[in-house]
């Protein structure tokens, strides 16, 4: 497997996850089109960091894969206590019914 293989599967992902997040209504389904959109360049990284160089072992993708994660848990966390939020005041959590933030 090369590096061309990693970055087509990646790309699929990346774009998998963009569509949804930007044509799906249901909040919580656009939340795991952005944490797909986040594996895809975790993907990514990790097959740029393999080949990057063969004789050493270079873990720079790795360490930014291991940002990436803990950046996405926060991401989520805070995404459904908005989330949570709206749904409490609007007794909805579908992106077309949600016009302000006010009562």
């Amino acid at each position: 497997m090369d590096l061309n293989n990693f970055l087509i599967v990646s790309a699929i992902l990346f774009s998998i996850g963009l569509y949804g997040a930007l044509t799906k209504k249901h909040l919580v389904v656009i939340f795991m089109c952005i944490e797909l959109m986040f594996n895809a360049v975790n993907l990514a990284l990790v097959g740029f960091s393999k080949y990057q160089n063969l004789t050493l072992v270079n873990l720079n993708g790795h360490i930014f894969v291991i940002f990436i994660i803990a950046v996405a848990a926060a991401e989520i966390a805070l995404g459904l206590a908005i989330v949570m939020s709206i749904y409490k005041n609007k007794d909805t959590i579908f992106i077309t019914e949600i016009d302000s933030l006010k009562k």
